[in-house]
């Protein structure tokens, strides 16, 4: 083989593995590029410790979205969750934070209810509960302030 066809066989191999760790990176990672089926709703917590942009948002175990951001409005958290565009949400739906197992990774665990309106892109949820913080319970049991 002469030299120039050398060299573009290995750019044509070169450059067909960059494309593929391209994809991989973005498959693997859950990233979204353009956009995809979701939608935006916000939920205010009193906190979000531990809680991470990109963290997923399930229903009955279920992934159907992550969080999208995280900040600071007022004196509470607004989380943004990206949420699946065949997933029915509720104004009655409570959003709650969990942790996987005892120190875990917390996620965002949604109960849809069912009695109200439909939610739709840019609405908030109104009913949520902040997930429990075992180093203030451990605090609280050693300096005896656990009823």
């Amino acid at each position: 083989m002469d030299k120039g066809k050398l060299e573009l066989v290995v750019g044509v191999f070169v450059l067909v593995g960059i494309v593929s760790l391209g994809y991989l990176s973005i498959k693997l990672g859950k990233l979204e590029i353009i956009g995809g089926d979701l939608y935006e709703v916000e939920a205010l917590f009193n906190s979000a410790s531990g809680l991470k942009p990109g963290a997923t948002v399930e229903i009955a175990g279920v992934e159907v979205g992550r969080v999208k951001t995280i900040s600071l409005k007022e004196d509470r958290a607004m989380v943004k969750l990206a949420v699946q565009n065949g997933t029915k949400l509720y104004s009655d739906t409570i959003a709650s934070i969990k942790t996987r197992g005892i120190i875990g990774e917390k996620f965002l665990a949604l109960s849809p209810g069912g009695g109200g309106d439909p939610l739709k892109p840019g609405d908030a949820i109104r009913d949520t509960e902040a997930g429990l913080d075992l180093e203030e319970l451990v605090s609280q049991y050693v300096h005896g302030k656990v009823n």
